[in-house]
């Protein structure tokens, strides 16, 4: 008798709040904190030299493109000022209406 095969499901992933991005020697890394409590980590898919404003930019549309794919939702991501020049962190808000979602908004 053949086994089911189980459908694998794929991560459950919060909606996004915030973002950490730090600038290390091996690499860009970027953490992801959802609203759930939640935390993702990883490797921003960037080169080494990139500037701190393009990665920026990137993590940005990386999380956008995340809350879209997995909640069908729009978000707006808002860059603090950099406490250190290693690393930034942004707050990841609901696009309403009236937002035009910039996933590069801030510096």
């Amino acid at each position: 008798m053949r086994r089911k095969k189980e459908k694998e499901k794929r991560p459950v992933l919060g909606i996004p709040k915030g973002i950490v991005l730090l600038a290390r020697p091996e690499g860009w890394r970027i953490s992801v904190l959802t609203m759930d409590g939640g935390m993702h980590c990883g490797r921003l898919d960037v080169p080494i030299d990139t500037d701190p404003h393009d990665a920026r930019a990137a993590a940005a549309v990386m999380v956008s493109e995340l809350a879209r794919d997995f909640h069908d939702t729009d978000v707006v991501v808002t860059w603090e000022p950099p406490q250190e020049p290693w690393s930034w962190t942004a707050q990841v808000t609901l696009a309403t209406g009236d937002d035009t979602p910039s996933p590069a908004a801030g510096g």
